[in-house]
């Protein structure tokens, strides 16, 4: 009896502790809240801007505007357009070398890891003014050249090549990092070699084996690569192109309520393409 008393004491004593588990979601509903307004006050602040003026008062010109505004269109597409190629092509040289690294040569991992970081310690005024000052060189040198006419194709006003492998360089680290987290929860090695001994060709590994696994870490990347694109700035205006970002900033100096009603309409646009991205990628593979 005195056991079970004990027991019962304990019992009653443990009760009173029972809503303790509670009190984090109090927490984490304030934080919540503060996140919510820190994000969505300007949001609504930059949106009573654009369809209120105190002499006609509330009106949606400005976004009907959007549609006739010259360049808003074509810069668009040249934005989404340079995002596409700057994915395709990060992936496609990246995701290769780093399997060939952590299958054939995994000492190296160290240098390929520094090689993808080193981006970050560049600024970007002076990765722009290096390339610049190439391109410049690079013309004079290979005019006698056949090179020339290449050298030429890739500054395409149309679809700048070179904003592309520019792009790839910005994104490097992060599409890296993104990648070796993804890696680094599967064994690589075991589900290549098992794929290799059932018959599995190279390709069939990669698209099928690989690939699937690895959907999360791409959509990252993907992420990642999609928000750099559409909001860069300096590289793109330096080298004299005119992408989205750069188009923003020429007419917010004579208009001031559309280039706002610009930018809330991209901030929506991106957060559907990185929908879009994430239903891509980001679906696991059914069994």
């Amino acid at each position: 009896m005195a056991a079970v008393t004990g027991l019962e004491t304990v019992g009653a004593g443990a009760g009173p502790a029972a809503p303790r588990p509670g009190r984090p979601r109090v927490w984490r509903g304030v934080v919540f809240l503060l996140a919510a307004l820190y994000f969505l006050v300007p949001l609504g602040a930059s949106l009573w801007y654009t369809v209120y003026t105190p002499t006609t008062g509330l009106s949606l010109a400005p976004y009907g505007q959007l549609l006739t505004a010259e360049g808003f269109a074509s810069s668009l597409l040249l934005s989404l357009g340079l995002a596409i190629a700057t994915i395709v092509v990060v992936l496609l040289l990246t995701l290769p070398a780093m399997l060939a690294v952590r299958l054939a040569a995994p000492r190296l991992r160290p240098v390929m890891e520094v090689l993808c970081t080193l981006p970050l310690v560049v600024p970007p005024i002076t990765f722009v003014a290096g390339l610049g000052t190439s391109l410049r060189v690079g013309g004079d040198v290979l005019a006698p050249t056949p090179f020339w006419a290449t050298l030429i194709a890739v500054q395409d006003p149309g679809f700048p090549i070179v904003l592309v492998l520019a792009y790839v360089v910005l994104v490097l680290p992060f599409v890296y990092r993104s990648l070796d987290a993804g890696l680094r929860t599967m064994d690589v090695r075991t589900l290549v070699e098992a794929a290799r001994n059932l018959g599995a060709s190279w390709p069939h590994v990669m698209f099928r084996v690989i690939v699937p696994n690895l959907r999360s870490a791409m959509a990252s990347a993907s992420f990642l690569t999609l928000a750099l694109v559409l909001g860069e700035f300096t590289v793109a205006r330096l080298l004299g192109y005119q992408p989205f970002a750069v188009w923003i900033v020429t007419i917010s100096g004579s208009k001031g309520q559309l280039s706002v009603a610009v930018s809330i309409l991209s901030l929506v646009l991106i957060w559907l393409l990185l929908l879009a991205v994430s239903s891509a990628f980001g679906k696991e593979k059914k069994s």
